[in-house]
């Protein structure tokens, strides 16, 4: 089935923040982002069998809520659902990663162990941080269902002893808060082998930080920051299919 070029930027978007993530570790072989098609009750997204690590923005598919490929050859990831029913659950959402973070992962395995907002950056998720508690793939339409209600208003959840889903208002802020996310789990992972007890910030903290912050100004300088990199070292190649 061939693809038109609809949304070239978008498909470049995909490809580029999927290739930055699996260097910094965040997306292995596995894993994937996606961004919602304008206009449509579908969504841009690799398909499954795709490597992370060199993905071509003509290689993406567009799949419909449902899962069904709309555009493209191949077949989605086998995940689609956590995909198609946050978007049709969340139409504040413009950009999903689902992930296999390990040190999300382990806060899902240890009792009384909440991951919580630590460094500032991390205001992003002062209304929690769910778990959810199936740990299977999440292949059907409805564990796809259950995982969006257990995620709710919230960007992010994590996926008891499995990984995480985040959610974002575009690709290049979905990159910076995958970034962030790895930062502050690791922070309080850090306390905790230091034999402390983490203080989270509080909600005056949480406030304090949110006056002063300008979030478009830094996700578009991160984004910019992380794709000079990846433009530098090779990693995004200078090519016109890859221009965002």
């Amino acid at each position: 089935m061939a693809h038109s070029n609809r949304d070239p930027a978008l498909r470049a978007s995909v490809a580029i923040a999927s290739r930055i993530l699996n260097a910094e570790g965040i997306l292995d072989y596995s894993g994937h982002v996606s961004v919602r098609a304008p206009g449509r009750e579908a969504y841009f997204i690799q398909a499954g069998s795709d490597p992370r690590s060199d993905l071509e923005p003509d290689r993406l598919l567009l799949v419909d809520f449902d899962g069904r490929v709309v555009e493209g050859d191949g077949k989605p990831p086998i995940e689609a659902a956590i995909h198609g029913e946050i978007y049709r659950q969340r139409a504040d959402v413009e950009a999903v990663l689902h992930s296999h973070m390990e040190l999300a992962i382990a806060f899902t395995l240890m009792q009384d162990a909440q991951l919580k907002p630590m460094r500032a950056r991390a205001v992003r998720w002062a209304s929690g941080i769910p778990t959810h508690p199936d740990p299977s793939h999440i292949k059907l339409p409805e564990q796809g269902r259950a995982l969006a209600q257990t995620l709710g208003p919230h960007q992010a959840a994590l996926i008891r002893a499995h990984g995480l889903v985040l959610v974002a208002e575009s690709i290049p802020a979905l990159l910076v808060d995958a970034v962030h996310f790895e930062e502050n789990a690791k922070a309080q992972i850090q306390v905790m082998q230091a034999g402390q007890v983490p203080v989270p910030l509080n909600e005056a903290e949480m406030e304090q930080i949110n006056r002063h912050e300008v979030r478009d100004y830094h996700c578009s300088k991160l984004w910019t920051y992380y794709l000079s990199r990846a433009r530098k070292s090779g990693l995004v190649p200078d090519h016109p299919s890859f221009e965002v």
